[in-house]
C-alpha cells in the first residue's frame, strides 16, 4: 500500500493505481473517490477499475459523482469498451442531455465501436443523431425565415 496519495486534499489521487487503496479509503469514507476513480480508469485495468467506478457512481456528492462518469468515460476511450457493470450504471443514470451520465455517454459513443455496444446504446445512438440533424434543420430554416423577413423589411 503506498501512502503518496493525499487523501486530505485530492493531491496525485489521478496517480492512483492501486485498488485495494481505493477500496480501503471507500471503507473509511474519504471524501476523493470520484478523483481517484479516475486515477484507477487511467493506470489499472478495467476489470480492476470497473467494481470500483460504479460504486464511485452512487457517491453521495454530486461533485464527486460526476468525477465517477467521467472515470466511465475515461475507460471507454483507453480501453476502447466497458464492462456490463459500467454499462448498466450509464444505463440506470440515462442518456438524456440533462443526465450526469451525457459526457460518459458520449465518449463511449465516440471511442467504442459501434458494433460493441449494448442494444440499448446503439439505439440511443440513432436516436440522438436524429435529434441532431432535426435540430440542425430547425435552426437553419428559422435563420432563412429570419433573414427573409429581414430582407423584406428592407424594402
Amino acid at each position: 500500500m503506498s501512502t503518496h496519495w493525499n487523501w486530505q486534499t485530492g493531491e496525485r489521487l489521478l496517480a492512483l493505481n492501486d485498488p485495494e487503496e481505493w477500496d480501503a479509503a471507500f471503507d473509511r469514507g474519504e471524501r476523493w473517490l470520484g478523483t481517484a476513480a479516475i486515477g484507477l480508469a487511467f493506470n489499472c485495468p478495467l476489470e480492476d477499475a470497473s467494481p470500483r467506478i460504479v460504486r464511485a457512481m452512487r457517491l453521495p456528492d454530486l461533485a464527486q459523482r460526476g468525477f465517477a462518469f467521467t472515470a466511465a468515460g475515461t475507460a471507454a476511450r483507453l480501453n476502447g469498451a466497458l464492462t456490463p457493470e459500467l454499462y448498466a450504471a450509464l444505463r440506470a443514470e440515462g442518456p438524456g442531455r440533462r443526465s450526469i451520465a451525457v459526457n460518459a455517454i458520449a465518449d463511449t459513443l465516440t471511442f467504442v465501436p459501434f458494433r460493441r455496444l449494448p442494444t440499448w446504446l446503439k439505439c440511443w445512438s440513432v436516436v440522438s443523431t436524429v435529434r441532431n440533424k432535426l435540430d440542425a434543420w430547425r435552426l437553419s430554416f428559422s435563420y432563412a425565415v429570419t433573414d427573409a423577413w429581414k430582407a423584406v423589411r428592407r424594402r
